[in-house]
């Protein structure tokens, strides 16, 4: 069974699925019919349920915005993915909040220093935003860069988690 919700936050309005207790999607678009498709897509045939609280996302969500920074550490993700994208996902669940890194310091991270681009591309697919926090990882040279909700709720997740721009 796949619990399903919109939950209203300061960033805008999130659809959240969940399966088996564990978060399978956050989309950031507020398009519900798409997010239902593309959890259908991973899950076919798996009846969907309407829940104000899929999973203890909306509790945890709510408690994150409003500054405890570390209630979305207590929930469980089901992202999917290949292994190389689960590790690239692992690895941004430690970094902490109002913590950033490179993509590069990501890739060493992970163990593979050359795969730089495969890093990005394996943060953009991140499925469950805001709890795997790939919005924690920017530019080498400082600067935010590609975030699938947009720089400017990039700008706002990591300044709520009291991260500062490098002075210029």
């Amino acid at each position: 069974m796949i619990e399903h919700g919109r939950i209203e936050t300061p960033i805008g309005a999130l659809q959240v699925f969940a399966r088996n207790g564990a978060l399978v999607l956050i989309d950031l678009r507020d398009d519900a019919a798409a997010a239902r498709e593309q959890v259908r897509g991973r899950f076919p045939g798996e009846p969907m349920l309407a829940h104000e609280d899929p999973a203890g996302c909306a509790a945890a969500l709510r408690r994150y915005f409003a500054g405890d920074l570390s209630a979305l550490d207590v929930l469980q993700v089901d992202p999917g993915g290949t292994p190389f994208q689960a590790s690239v996902w692992r690895a941004l669940r430690a970094i902490r909040p109002g913590t950033t890194i490179s993509y590069r310091e990501l890739a060493e991270r992970i163990g593979a220093p050359q795969a730089v681009r495969a890093v990005g591309a394996a943060n953009g697919a991140n499925p469950v935003p805001i709890v795997i926090p790939c919005h924690r990882v920017i530019g080498t040279n400082g600067k935010l860069v590609g975030y699938g909700g947009g720089i400017e709720r990039k700008d706002w997740l990591l300044r709520h988690e009291g991260w500062r721009p490098l002075a210029r």
